[in-house]
């Protein structure tokens, strides 16, 4: 689809611009709404290429998880889709706030580095950057500190990129060769979180995972509201049905919900490669 007119003000556009001069919006992204998840009961978004669910679940009084995701460059040959999950601690002062303000700073950053020709890597370390200082204004660390976990995707033609920190996850899953791509920020013990996101975090660089392109299958990015009943790539594998990537997401979130849903459940769907669906 060529745009002949701006999405967001509806001014003239060329299409080879890849700004509108009415409004200064991107022509060449496709992005979540900002503020879409945080506080409510249930989200879902679909760009088509990349889709997800966040869920209150049964028990928690509010969604303190928060999901964006983004399609960077033209709708008939993207350059690349990013999606990222952040899980508000909700034993934490604002915590919703907090994984809101960190998905959409990390968002933003990469987005703008991929705009600028930067790389995956260097644009994942730069979002985390973005995502400490977004939640570290949110609270003073002597007093309160509002934090989160991080977990983020680029996915390019040459390859996935995977950030994290704290244990929000990434899966691929393809066939027999599905596995988990992260590996928990937590003592394995009590339980208790090693790394986070926060006011009173001591700032450092994301882990890193890249998975270079081979055989095609499907990345999920969650929270722990669905890892926790599905902790293994194999049982995950096991639920996942051959739907569109909302659909796949959704009946992810339902399994989560039919076994307790005790936490806060957030599940995004990207089906790699993603230019084959373009």
């Amino acid at each position: 689809m060529v745009l002949t007119s701006c999405p967001h003000c509806g001014d003239q556009v060329g299409p080879a611009d890849r700004y509108c001069e009415g409004c200064g919006a991107s022509l060449r992204l496709r992005r979540t709404p900002p503020d879409a998840v945080a506080g409510r009961d249930r989200a879902e978004h679909d760009l088509t290429l990349v889709a997800g669910v966040s869920d209150r679940g049964s028990v928690r009084a509010r969604n303190e998880d928060a999901m964006a995701f983004a399609i960077v460059g033209p709708a008939t040959e993207p350059e690349a889709v990013v999606a990222i999950v952040c899980d508000g601690v909700g034993s934490t002062e604002r915590a919703a706030e907090a994984s809101q303000a960190a998905a959409d700073a990390a968002l933003a950053e990469i987005v703008d580095r991929l705009a600028d020709g930067g790389d995956a890597e260097d644009a994942t370390h730069r979002a985390v950057a973005e995502a400490y200082a977004a939640v570290r204004v949110l609270g003073d660390p002597r007093t309160s500190a509002p934090s989160t976990t991080f977990v983020s995707a680029v996915a390019t033609k040459q390859a996935i990129t995977v950030g994290w920190i704290g244990d929000s996850r990434a899966y691929w899953i393809a066939g027999g060769e599905s596995r988990l791509l992260t590996r928990d920020d937590a003592d394995p013990i009590v339980g208790a979180l090693t790394r986070w996101v926060g006011a009173d975090a001591e700032q450092g660089p994301p882990n890193l995972a890249v998975l270079p392109a081979g055989t095609p299958g499907r990345l999920v990015v969650c929270s722990d509201g669905l890892w926790n009943y599905l902790p293994r790539a194999e049982n995950l594998a096991d639920e996942m049905s051959d739907g569109e990537p909302l659909a796949v997401a959704a009946d992810l979130t339902a399994v989560a919900l039919r076994r307790g849903g005790r936490d806060n459940i957030t599940v995004v769907v990207l089906p790699y490669p993603f230019e084959e669906r373009a």
